[in-house]
């Protein structure tokens, strides 16, 4: 019998982060903060959500980890260490055209089909995300 596989999640962020970069983009973490394992600042959470800039010129010491996602970054001016699981990624996308890729809440892996091609979105809007394929 063969063991469970690994969380794809870290790989594709790690991947479709390098993607951003690679094409001069910024890159952008959507970040359910709703957790107490979360730590982020809180003044710019909305509706238990953050959107975080984790551009190399935004951030320091940023490392995308298996398990999770740590950097230092300004805040208003003030300096502070952020630290995500990797299971609150809810997204990395550009800021300039929002492509990138979403992730499904349950087990993790994969890409969500909730993007703009399939007319989700928990506000009737859809969002400004695509589904990288």
């Amino acid at each position: 019998m063969t063991e469970p596989m690994t969380s794809s999640r870290p790989y594709l962020v790690r991947a479709i982060y390098q993607w951003i970069v690679d094409n001069g983009l910024t890159p952008h973490l959507l970040v359910d903060a709703s957790n107490d394992d979360v730590m982020v600042p809180s003044d710019y959470v909305e509706g238990g959500r953050i959107v975080m800039n984790i551009a190399p010129m935004a951030v320091q010491g940023l490392t995308l980890g298996n398990d999770e996602v740590t950097f230092s970054a300004r805040f208003g001016g003030r300096p502070m260490s952020v630290q995500i699981p990797v299971q609150r990624v809810m997204a990395i996308y550009t800021r300039e055209n929002g492509q990138g890729m979403m992730f499904t809440d349950e087990g993790g892996d994969g890409p969500s089909g909730d993007g703009p091609d399939s007319g989700g979105g928990s506000d009737g809007k859809g969002s400004h995300l695509r589904v990288v394929k």
